[in-house]
């Protein structure tokens, strides 16, 4: 394996591992808020969370391009220009990935029977007590899937990775803009090589997903 390819790897693991784990620190608490707060609210922000799935990934990543670059609005208003760069690739990939985490989340909730709850509460158990003990135990299922789900989806991101990061050979080439840039290359046969490396890798990481969630429910 050449030194630019473990880099590209490397690079997408870590991003791939930080993007999920942000997401779940993030997405299950505003799944969260969204069940409980049913209403108009919960219409529009369920529905903005859903964009990634019908808009082209080129249109998320030409906004975040605008806003991010040299004279977008985030960059004039925290001074530092995030487009280009590792915390760019992150925030893109976080946005891309955000409904393939939520999605999970919320439908495990949404299928929590509130008796449990109810019982939790006669229990005198507080608002945190309820959700470490009951409602996270009990949605564990879909808290694995919507974590993993967002891992295995930001492994292939591509258009919004390479809009926003660009192609920074160690700091933003990912592995599916290094399958691009081989293919540029006319070097098919490694192109095919790590396509088939990529392919493996999913559909080994979405049978571990079936797998872990069916196991999970059945304890539940």
């Amino acid at each position: 394996m050449d030194a630019a390819l473990r880099e590209a790897l490397l690079l997408t693991l870590n991003l791939a591992a930080v993007t999920s784990a942000l997401l779940l620190l993030l997405g299950y608490p505003l799944a969260l808020l969204l069940v409980r707060r049913p209403g108009w609210t919960s219409t529009v922000l369920r529905a903005v969370i859903n964009l990634p799935l019908v808009l082209p990934p080129t249109v998320l990543g030409y906004y975040l391009l605008v806003g991010l670059g040299r004279n977008g609005w985030v960059t004039e208003l925290t001074g530092v220009q995030f487009a280009f760069s590792y915390p760019g690739l992150l925030l893109g990939s976080v946005l891309y990935s955000l409904p393939f985490a939520v999605g999970p989340y919320l439908s495990a909730l949404e299928g929590l029977d509130p008796r449990y709850e109810d019982a939790a509460r006669a229990l005198a158990l507080n608002p945190w007590q309820r959700l470490r003990f009951v409602v996270l135990p009990l949605t564990l299922s879909g808290v694995v899937t919507g974590t993993a789900m967002s891992f295995a989806h930001t492994l292939g991101e591509f258009g919004v990775v390479l809009l926003v990061g660009g192609n920074i050979p160690g700091e933003t080439r990912t592995a599916a803009i290094y399958l691009f840039d081989l293919v540029q290359a006319l070097e098919y046969e490694r192109a095919g090589q790590l396509a088939f490396g990529l392919l493996v890798a999913s559909a080994l990481l979405l049978v571990l997903i079936q797998v872990v969630g069916r196991r999970l429910a059945l304890r539940t």
